[in-house]
């Protein structure tokens, strides 16, 4: 675990609500100068903890009105065979989140997110029962999403 102070949190809170503010903004918001502020961000960057800068979509104004999570199995389990699974998996462009599970019947789990159930059937038919090692599938979809959060949990050092 990277070793982070209450400054650091109090940065990484902001910029999980609004990683587009200004510098000068974000260093009045946690009472720092400029300069050390984009330190501090550069260090956070550097270290690994800000992973990237992105901009969050909102995928039903999008035309992707289906999210399905489905439970891949596969054939063999080997190193070998779970890496190229997830590179092909990664590939596939309707694949948004993939994890590797215990304590199912599956190895895999995969959030996707399609147009409909005719993208979903072309998506499942036509490429994902195709790659290599994939032995069985099942599906749940998505009615709704409750609790939606991509702004991580950080609490202040006691």
């Amino acid at each position: 675990m990277a070793k982070i102070d209450n400054i650091d949190r109090h940065i990484l809170r902001e910029l999980q609500q609004n990683a587009r503010m200004s510098n000068l903004e974000l260093a009045e918001r946690v009472n720092l100068s400029a300069t050390p502020c984009a330190r501090r961000v550069k260090q956070l960057e550097d270290a690994g903890i800000i992973k990237q800068h992105i901009t969050v979509l909102d995928a039903e104004k999008l035309g992707l009105n289906l999210t399905a999570m489905i439970s891949v199995t596969m054939d063999r389990h080997t190193a070998d065979r779970f890496e190229k699974f997830e590179h092909a998996a990664a590939a596939l462009p309707e694949v948004m989140e993939c994890y590797v599970v215990t304590g199912q019947d599956s190895d895999f789990l995969i959030k996707v997110l399609v147009r409909d159930m005719r993208h979903y059937e072309e998506f499942l038919l036509r490429r994902l029962t195709k790659l290599d090692g994939v032995s069985g599938v099942h599906t749940s979809f998505v009615l709704r999403q409750p609790i939606n959060k991509c702004v991580l949990p950080l609490q202040t050092s006691a």
